[in-house]
């Protein structure tokens, strides 16, 4: 049985990665692919995935959505971990715009669940101002997605991470911490896959070797465009690898069996030093002031089988990549 999936990306290098992931597992039917700013400008992201669509061949629609947060300014491209235009020291030649669906990513995702209602999951690992616009502009989406899966925020459950870019903020959330605050409060099921997920996993120097040699054409693409991330890693962390950021939300939808969750309502600090703060609330003792217990409780990974994780993104590229050659 596969999950149909629309999967919101700013596609940078572990976007590329997870993209490729989606698209080369069974389990999923990629039906459409929604851009946002983030990793990249909207316009280097959206070529990147146009791209990756003409290159393999994807059937899957392309729409180009948001290019800056809600409310806050823009944070800018992540220059340092993706490159000047998202894949790092591969630079995606320039994709005519033909196949770009003619609508904004929010109302494609609006059209697509009220005609699919019960049957598509939203995967989002970037930040999440495209299905905020969507809730803004149709809150009864919220009854026709079957879940949400986010690669995104830190509960500090893993060694202490809550934040990647500040002590207290992860990237994605970060990036739009109003949008975030909208969809984890939803009245929809919600999976957030984040730092105390992905931090437990990472693609070594080693594996990212083998990938590249059992993997074919994209084992090859994969090393590439890894080669400009894992030198930041080496920088800032002094690792001879990545931490698996966004390929970790399609492992769940995959093998959601892999991790493990805790359940809870979860809120967004919107401004101040702590500006993308990401908070559950796991009791359920009311407080005086409390605007965490009226709001749905959402699932966070707290807990991962990283081998089995590890091995599942091997073997699914390497099967892939034999179709692509048979």
């Amino acid at each position: 049985m596969t999950t149909k999936i629309i999967f919101d990306t700013d596609p940078g290098i572990d976007d590329a990665m997870a993209i490729m992931f989606a698209e080369a597992s069974d389990a999923i039917e990629l039906v459409g692919v929604t851009t946002v700013y983030g990793n990249a400008t909207i316009e280097h992201g959206t070529n990147n995935m146009l791209f990756l669509k003409q290159k393999y061949g994807m059937n899957c629609d392309v729409a180009m959505g948001a290019a800056k947060p809600l409310i806050r300014p823009p944070v800018g491209p992540t220059v340092i971990v993706h490159g000047e235009s998202g894949f790092g020291h591969v630079t995606a030649p320039f994709v005519e715009p033909t196949e770009l669906d003619a609508r904004p990513a929010y109302q494609y995702i609006i059209d697509q669940v009220k005609a699919n209602p019960g049957e598509i999951t939203l995967v989002a690992v970037g930040p999440l101002t495209n299905l905020a616009l969507a809730l803004q502009v149709e809150p009864q989406i919220t009854e026709w997605v079957k879940e949400v899966v986010v690669m995104g925020g830190g509960f500090g459950t893993y060694q202490g991470y809550f934040g990647n870019v500040s002590p207290f903020a992860e990237a994605n959330i970060h990036d739009d911490p109003d949008a975030a605050d909208l969809v984890f409060t939803a009245n929809w099921p919600v999976v957030i896959v984040g730092l105390d997920v992905t931090h437990q996993s990472v693609f070594s120097g080693q594996y990212l070797d083998q990938l590249r040699d059992d993997a074919g054409e994209v084992g090859q693409f994969i090393w590439d465009i890894s080669r400009y991330y894992l030198e930041f890693y080496s920088k800032l962390h002094g690792m001879d690898g990545c931490h698996v950021h966004d390929p970790s939300a399609v492992a769940y939808v995959i093998a959601p069996e892999l991790f493990g969750l805790r359940q809870g309502p979860v809120r967004v600090i919107c401004d101040g030093p702590a500006i993308g703060h990401t908070m559950q609330k796991i009791t359920d003792k009311k407080h005086h002031h409390d605007e965490w217990s009226d709001m749905p409780a959402q699932q966070v990974a707290v807990a991962v089988d990283a081998p089995a994780l590890l091995d599942l993104y091997k073997k699914t590229l390497v099967n892939y990549s034999n179709k692509l050659t048979n």
